[in-house]
């Protein structure tokens, strides 16, 4: 008898698949990191993607040190402000929130987020935080997407960033220093680094089974629809598991892209631009990231990067990109 090779439609891995419950990406899991302090994570809004000829950088590559076409992602990565330090400290159960210290001032527009005090004492919370308990520091950043042309929104996204490197002093100083003041991309990584990307996937509302777990189509002899799935599974247990693939909803989940090279940074974003502005999204006029390949999400989509946790281990000081495309993406 042949042996039949059935191999399941459908990855488990990201089930169960439900609409995210923000837009903003949360990040939990952070690697462990060597040499100075800096912050792991930064934001940024998706413009679009363009062509690029680069001398090929992958050393195992069959390309390795020719010029080749490849695809890029264009991030406009304007300054956050860092509002306030979140502690942490090590318990048996996890990460436990020691306090938090905010800023003396904050924008205004954090408003539309939360209610803000007329009155805070910033180094009355410092004296009530035990620096000898802390095992954890992150920054409480906030966007400025009125800083982004591309973006319809004032609504200032909030998230919680990692500071790593050096020992724990260092860390807690470093978010003395920070408190309140505006963080750049510089300070986070610089070209050749390796990223990994979280995003909110484009999502497709309420799709069948086909579509939203590859199943195969019915044959129309033996039944009365084509495109639901054979059985709902065995009689006992009675209800259906799941891992049953039915209906429901598809995309709008977050999804995480590891391993994608930093190619190019600056602070024109005229230099990036296509002629007529990125589909759906406009002119990038703040600093911007160029990044190898795809990442989740479409046009305008908050994207977060931070330091990669898989690291290949292959370093590259400076890409040589001998062209970037401004041509025209419209109609395209």
């Amino acid at each position: 008898m042949v042996e039949t090779h059935h191999p399941r439609r459908g990855s488990m891995g990201y089930s169960p698949r439900k609409r995210a419950p923000s837009m903003t990406p949360k990040i939990r899991s952070w690697p462990e990191i060597d040499g100075t302090t800096k912050v792991q994570g930064f934001p940024g809004y998706k413009a679009g993607m363009t062509h690029a000829f680069v001398v090929d950088y992958r050393p195992t590559s069959t390309t390795s040190g020719q010029e080749v076409r490849i695809p890029v992602t264009v991030v406009e990565v304007p300054p956050v402000t860092i509002c306030g330090i979140r502690f942490y400290q090590e318990t048996h159960e996890g990460l436990k929130t020691m306090g938090e210290v905010w800023a003396k001032k904050v924008d205004k527009s954090l408003k539309k987020k939360l209610p803000i005090p007329n009155s805070y004492d910033t180094e009355k919370m410092w004296e009530k935080i035990d620096e000898d308990l802390v095992d954890e520091v992150r920054f409480i950043a906030h966007t400025h997407p009125e800083m982004v042309s591309g973006i319809p929104k004032k609504k200032p996204e909030i998230m919680e960033l990692r500071v790593g490197g050096g020992t724990i002093q260092e860390r807690i100083d470093k978010a003395r220093e920070k408190l309140g003041k505006d963080l750049e991309f510089s300070e986070f990584g610089k070209s050749g680094d390796m990223v990994d990307v979280s995003a909110i996937t484009k999502g497709k509302g309420f799709q069948g089974h086909v579509k939203r777990w590859g199943v195969k189509l019915l044959s129309h002899k033996n039944s009365k629809s084509k495109r639901n799935i054979g059985t709902t599974g065995v009689f006992i247990p009675g209800y259906i598991r799941s891992t049953v693939p039915q209906a429901g909803q598809m995309g709008f989940h977050q999804r995480t892209e590891l391993n994608k090279r930093v190619l190019k940074t600056g602070d024109d974003g005229s230099e990036i631009t296509p002629s007529g502005g990125f589909l759906k999204y406009g002119e990038v006029q703040n600093s911007y990231v160029l990044i190898h390949g795809t990442i989740p999400g479409p046009a305008k989509r908050l994207v977060l990067m931070r330091d990669s946790v898989r690291d290949t281990g292959v370093e590259v000081e400076q890409p040589n990109l001998t062209y970037i495309s401004t041509e025209s993406k419209q109609g395209v």
